[in-house]
């Protein structure tokens, strides 16, 4: 497949639809591999943790998950991949590409959403584990949710508990040899189709502020990471172009 090479990661230059249908084509009994899609707080944390590069470095397939990163890139010079949002990803693998009665294996989301998202994406009810909070530095509970998937395998593995614990919990099951399916770390997808969250309007999505949107909705957990934590993202993208030039 087409790849791009962004600070330092090599991105899948797909759209949704060509990706949802790249990964559904993978066979469900193929060793376990894990898809990212990284956005400017994920490119953030990567330049700082030589550790959680590593994770992404060994994906099977990365796609960009930022307007604001592809336009700032094209801003600057830099010829950014196809932007694959992992929420209308998620959307598209949920809504179009499973077989009739084929469960899928979700590891976060609160239980008691998910009927509603059985509901709006007309699926059958999965596999589910709700890992308790901070479960990534509980070695008993990062095992219950290593064990979990290996139990109850499944072609398609959301892994829905927020970054960076989806991503240790994706490599961790990798790293067993034990494990089949593909795992998609898919942070607030399955709340945004289940109705926990209200994503952006189309239009903002469209303009690149689906992240003011989500600020709006949630300050006093997302205004750190949106105002503090996420704009050295510009730094990193003009020292690439910069090197670049060299």
């Amino acid at each position: 497949m087409p790849e791009t090479k962004l600070l330092g990661l090599r991105l899948a230059d797909m759209d949704v639809p060509a990706a949802a249908a790249a990964l559904a084509s993978r066979a469900g009994d193929a060793p376990f591999a894990y898809v990212m899609t990284p956005n400017a707080d994920n490119f953030v944390r990567i330049s700082r943790d030589p550790a959680l590069r590593a994770i992404y470095e060994r994906a099977l397939i990365r796609l960009l998950d930022s307007r604001v990163v592809a336009r700032a890139a094209r801003l600057l010079g830099l010829a950014p991949p196809a932007v694959a949002p992992g929420s209308d990803l998620t959307a598209e693998l949920l809504r179009h590409h499973l077989a009739p009665g084929e469960r899928v294996a979700i590891v976060g989301l609160r239980p008691t959403y998910l009927v509603s998202l059985i509901t709006a994406c007309g699926i059958t009810p999965p596999f589910h584990h709700d890992p308790p909070m901070g479960f990534e530095r509980d070695p008993s509970a990062m095992r219950a949710a290593v064990e979990f998937v290996l139990a109850h395998p499944a072609r398609f593995v959301f892994l829905a508990v927020g970054s960076p614990r989806q991503e240790m919990l994706a490599d961790a099951i990798r790293a067993t040899g034990r494990a089949t399916g593909l795992g998609l770390c898919v942070g607030a997808s399955l709340d945004f189709l289940a109705g926990a969250s209200c994503r952006a309007p189309r239009w903002m999505q469209r303009a690149g502020l689906e992240w003011l949107h989500r600020l709006g909705s949630d300050p006093k957990r997302l205004a750190r990471r949106y105002l503090v934590e996420d704009p050295p993202i510009f730094r990193l993208l003009l020292r690439e172009r910069l090197t670049r030039r060299v």
